[in-house]
């Protein structure tokens, strides 16, 4: 696939790119450059981003109760 810059130095990512990658209006992507070409990956959403989605917990935990579980679950995890 091509595409053409502008004399901005924009360029349209095909359509078939954006949706194999999830991008759309107001995605943000990093350019690496390796030798001479550029790689192009989508940046991912911010863990603030998503604070939304899940509902507020019923009850709040201690930090040495959250602590507990993820030892817990730690050891589980071993066995």
């Amino acid at each position: 696939m091509e595409a053409t810059m502008s004399t901005k130095g924009q360029i349209t990512i095909p359509k078939k790119v954006r949706a194999e990658l999830g991008l759309h209006s107001g995605s943000r992507v990093s350019f690496l450059v390796v030798g001479n070409r550029a790689e192009m990956t989508p940046v991912t959403t911010p863990i603030t981003a998503l604070k939304e989605i899940l509902p507020k917990p019923k009850k709040r935990l201690s930090l040495s109760k959250i602590e507990d579980a993820i030892a817990e679950g730690a050891i589980s995890d071993r066995a």
